[in-house]
Formats: structure tokens, sequence, C-alpha cells
């Protein structure tokens, strides 16, 4: 795919190279008519600035239906392992290397392979608090003019996780499904597959297939809570869990359900499974689990999908929490309040009009973009 140019942008397409680490990393800024580009640093070994444009846009609309105001960024580092001590190198030189765009241009956040610690070294790097968002919650700075401090409000809170949650809730609600009892299937235990679980369950869901990169369970009766929690807890994986049936990968996408969740990798719903599936809808808490036309194709057959810049919001909403000096009580009670709007607007408009959410969701978004645009 080529990096699309359009009346949004990007603004700005970075390639960076740091010849004596051999660092290489991309940052795109799509757009900033609503404020400055925000989205996360993601490092693997395949990044490119294609994927990093696609990501970026997306935050561009994820931020304008989130009523935010922050423009759309990503930023990528092609990360093929190593110590601790050389990935914060590649991230304080890419940090280095961005400096003069941050924070008025663009704000940094976790993503894949990148959480808390990364954060405070990219801000440690930049010498600016306001330029990352998704901090440890013990790095703290006085807040000016004011007694206490603002602290980071790291990811590893659930906050994404959270958005999910209340996203299906929602959503349950209004296309007429029964959250008490649902069954539902998580694919991908990260930190937002993790806390997806832990919410849908206090919700009142039954969360009977999971899915991790080497382990895929089912389990009819349900999850055991307490031991599940435990994993978590121990910093395990889905192989430790002793309970359920062990089965295929490619099996997890036959499991009937009420709600699926893709909460894993880009894509990661594609020709080769899409029609083994059968559910009532779908929530995105990864980032472009499927192409549209995928999306278009089960919408037609009657599976409402729940786009990613409306389902994962909560991420972003608690970066917005952080840079306002929330704490993270406030910041739940943000992501509580702006998710169940958002997906009632649009679920409703969905379907009165049996319109695909993803449409209605962008012709929310582009509206208000085009808006301010105007103005300027």
């Amino acid at each position: 795919m080529e990096i699309l140019k359009d009346e949004f942008g990007p603004e700005y397409v970075i390639n960076i190279y740091d010849p004596e680490l051999k660092m290489e990393g991309f940052l795109v800024i799509d757009n900033t008519v609503l404020g400055p580009g925000k989205g996360g640093i993601r490092m693997t070994p395949n990044v490119t600035a294609e994927e990093v444009f696609r990501l970026a846009r997306t935050m561009t609309f994820k931020n304008a239906l989130a009523d935010l105001p922050f423009g759309g960024a990503k930023a990528g580092i092609i990360w093929k392992g190593g110590t601790p001590e050389l990935k914060k190198k590649f991230v304080q030189s890419f940090a280095k290397a961005v400096k003069l765009l941050t924070p008025k241009k663009y704000i940094a956040a976790p993503d894949v392979q990148t959480g808390e610690q990364e954060m405070q070294w990219f801000v440690e790097a930049t010498g600016d608090w306001r330029s990352a968002t998704g901090k440890p919650a013990n790095y703290c700075m006085k807040a000016f003019g004011k007694t206490g401090e603002k602290c980071g409000i790291p990811h590893e809170y659930g906050s994404t996780g959270f958005g999910v949650a209340k996203t299906a809730e929602t959503a349950a609600e209004i296309l007429g499904i029964n959250m008490n009892g649902a069954r539902v299937a998580i694919h991908g235990f990260g930190n937002v597959g993790t806390f997806a679980y832990k919410f849908l369950t206090q919700m009142g869901a039954k969360v009977i297939a999971l899915a991790d990169a080497e382990t895929t369970i089912f389990q009819e009766s349900g999850f055991d809570h307490e031991v599940l929690e435990k994993i978590i807890k121990d910093k395990k994986t889905l192989k430790d869990y002793p309970y359920g049936q062990k089965i295929s990968a490619e099996k997890f996408w036959e499991v009937p359900t009420d709600i699926l969740i893709p909460a894993s990798v880009t894509n990661v719903i594609n020709n080769s499974n899409k029609d083994k599936i059968k559910t009532k809808m779908i929530v995105e808490a990864g980032n472009i689990p499927m192409s549209e036309e995928i999306e278009k194709e089960f919408f037609k057959k009657g599976v409402w999908v729940v786009p990613d810049f409306i389902a994962n919001a909560g991420g972003v909403i608690s970066s917005y929490a952080e840079y306002r000096g929330y704490n993270p009580k406030r910041m739940m009670d943000t992501i509580d309040k702006k998710i169940t709007k958002n997906v009632r607007i649009i679920l409703k408009k969905s379907v009165s009009e049996n319109k695909n959410p993803r449409d209605v969701g962008m012709e929310i978004a582009v509206n208000r973009i085009t808006k301010k645009q105007a103005r300027y």
C-alpha cells in the first residue's frame, strides 16, 4: 500500500536513521487541525512507513470521533530485539531526532512493544514532560502554579481494555444482545485483551475462548476467573492455564459467539478465516484487525462490526486525561462517558439508517475535522 495524499494529509512523513546504532524509524504526522498529532510508537521487526501511515490516519479519525483536541500521528522503530540497554538507546535516539516536533506537532504514546518505561525514556530524551503520555504512575512533575504533582497514567491501568468492554456493553444494549451470559471470544491476551476479559467478566459476560501468540483455549463453561487472574498477575501466559480444551489457532475462529473481540495484530481476520466466523458482533480492540472490504462483507451478512477507531479509543482518551493532569479515577470516568456517548450516537444511527458503523463514524469524524479546517 502506498501512502495516500489527500485533503487530510499527511503533513509530515519522516524517515529517521542513526548510522551509529543502525536504528531506523518512521514518524507520520497525518493531520493537526484539531491539535497536536497523537499516536503511539511501535517497535517491531517489519514496521514500515506505509504501515505507520495507515495507523496515523486511523488516529486522525479516532481522535476526532472521541472529540479530543488531538490530531493523528504514529511512529515506528524497526526493532529486531536486543537488550533493554539497546532498546533504551533506540528509543532515545528516535526521541532526539523528533524532539523539535514535540509536543506542538507530535505527542508519543505506548504501542506494540512499548510501554510506560519506553515513554519515560522518550520524555527524558526530549526533555519535555508533555512529549509523551502513558508514563509510569510514579514518574511525576510539579504542577506549575499549583500544589501537588502531575503523574503519568500508564496504559497498564487498563484504559484501552476498559474502553473495549464499555463499547461491547453499550453496543450489545443497542443491538439487543443480553450481556449477562453473552458468549465472548478474545483473540490476543496482552494488555488490551486481559483487561477486556476482566471488565467484560465483571459485566456478566461469559468468555469461552482465549488466544495468545502460543496458546488457544476453549472452555464452554467460561474460564476460572481466580486462576486466570493469578496467571495475569504473575505475568504468565495462557499455556499455564490448566483447564479447558487446547485447540488449534485456526479453530479459534470457528467458535460460535455473541461477541468476538480481535485484540491482537493487524489483519488477523482475513480471507483464510472470515467465512468460519459465527458471531453477532465484532468489537475491534486491535488496530486494523481486518480490511474495510471484509468489514463490509460482515455487515452484509448481518454481523455488526464496531471499528477500531471507536472501540479502542480508551487508550487515547487516557492519554488526554494524563495530558490534562487527571487522576486515574477521573481518567476512567472520562473514558466511560466518552465511549458510551460515541458508541450510542454511531450505533443508533447505523441501526436506524442501516449503514455500516465505520461509514457512520467516518462521517462524524470527517465533519468535525472539515468544520475546524473551514475556520482557517
